[in-house]
């Protein structure tokens, strides 16, 4: 948890680009999905340039690495685990 009270998301809504099909995943609390097929129409979607997984790209909140990357360079003295 962040020193402001909020708790890094695990859950994200992601989106397919092709057909628009949205689902609530857990992502992974210490790696970057790459790769990720869709349910919906069983696209292999893959994170755009620049973004280092599918949820970065196509969801709702960026993946757990980054939101840790993100409260370190907001609050660089204080030490960040996933819990």
């Amino acid at each position: 948890m962040g020193p402001d009270g909020k708790a890094i998301a695990f859950k994200c809504n992601i989106k397919c680009p092709r057909c628009s099909f949205t689902i609530l995943e857990t992502m992974p609390a210490d790696i970057c999905q790459y790769f990720y097929d869709c349910r919906g129409c069983g696209r292999l979607i893959r994170p755009w340039i620049g973004d280092c997984c599918v949820y970065c790209s196509h969801g709702d909140v960026p993946c757990p690495p980054v939101q840790i990357a993100q409260l370190r360079a907001t609050y660089p003295r204080r030490r960040f685990k996933l819990e």
